[in-house]
């Protein structure tokens, strides 16, 4: 079974074609995954408007190229699934538009998925990971989660931004184009260690952010900063934070795998922070594929999929729906036990 997976919940637009077996060993397959992302000036963020018409000016093409590159004709898919949100409205609207074309055109099922969500599901068959304490690091989320009851329960979260959203909104202040996270690991990298005080909050299994953004921009301003330093600093303070409350949460949960999901799982450093937490607790670490660790077009194919062979679920076009606050929470998830 084929399914297409369209992503448009902020600045990337992604088509994905995804073949599901019933194959325990190898249940999903990739088998394209053609992305491309609107670029902000540098110093500025995401424009909901202009990220929206780039995702309508590239569609096409980007959905063409999927389906070569899976070697399919778009009547040899047999489910259409698309990111319904949380995200940008605009954006989230483009790709809703997409979807439904295609559903009413070639008359194949229609399923929204929830994007948190498709991190978590394809993170799981990436990496095999099967009863797993996820945190989820993006920029539209900084959650930790574990499954229960057909859902996913949140055991903490940011009280404000988000991990994501500190590391450009930080980035961005000095001038850097988004997304910042990687730029400022770079330089993190080639600090000499020499850290500066930033406030760190962590209140139970919850984090707050703002603060810390707040005095780091306010450093950063002060030119006797060296700002591989300073970006050392925000990395080791963030990271500490949400190391602190997998750490406690691990313990509370009693869980032996943690999965990192979510753009900002591509950090190296957080990997290694996280890493020894779970030592100390005899858990395991799964890390998304940096490939697959931001957003793209496979997680909604995937989760689709999967929602689709085990409930038949589907939308009609006039039913269908997008959502910019969806939690993740929210979603009934049958195919987990």
């Amino acid at each position: 079974m084929l399914c297409l997976g369209i992503e448009s919940t902020a600045h990337t637009f992604g088509c994905s074609v995804l073949e599901f077996s019933s194959d325990r060993e190898n249940m999903g397959k990739v088998l394209s995954d053609i992305r491309d992302s609107y670029k902000a000036q540098d110093g500025t963020g995401i424009h909901p408007r202009e990220a929206s018409r780039h995702h309508a000016e590239k569609s096409p093409s980007i959905l063409k190229q999927s389906l070569d590159n899976a070697k399919i004709l778009i009547k040899d898919v047999d489910v259409i699934a698309y990111s319904a949100g949380p995200g940008l409205g605009p954006c989230l609207r483009i790709g809703a538009v997409v979807a439904r074309t295609l559903a009413t055109f070639y008359k194949k099922p229609l399923v929204p998925v929830n994007h948190a969500l498709g991190h978590i599901e394809l993170g799981s068959m990436l990496t095999g990971a099967s009863d797993p304490l996820v945190l989820l690091v993006s920029g539209g989320h900084t959650m930790i989660m574990s499954f229960l009851r057909n859902r996913w329960r949140v055991f903490g979260e940011t009280l404000d931004i988000t991990i994501g959203q500190l590391l450009d909104q930080f980035g961005r202040s000095i001038g850097f184009p988004s997304p910042c996270g990687g730029r400022i690991e770079q330089l993190a990298n080639q600090s000499s260690g020499t850290y500066s005080h930033l406030p760190y909050v962590v209140k139970g299994n919850d984090v707050s952010l703002s603060g810390l953004l707040t005095s780091a921009i306010r450093l950063a301003l002060d030119k006797k900063n060296v700002l591989p330093d300073l970006c050392y600093s925000l990395q080791e303070t963030a990271f500490a934070m949400i190391t602190e409350t997998i750490e406690r949460a691990l313990s509370f949960s009693g869980k032996k795998e943690t999965m990192v999901v979510g753009g900002v799982a591509a950090n190296k450093r957080l990997a290694e922070m996280l890493e020894s937490a779970c030592k100390r607790l005899d858990a395991n670490l799964f890390v998304c594929p940096i490939r697959y660790a931001g957003d793209n077009g496979a997680q909604i194919a995937w989760t689709g999929i999967l929602d689709y062979i085990m409930t038949k679920k589907q939308v009609s076009v006039e039913k269908s729906f997008v959502r910019q606050s969806w939690r993740v929470d929210t979603v009934d998830v049958s195919w987990r036990k």
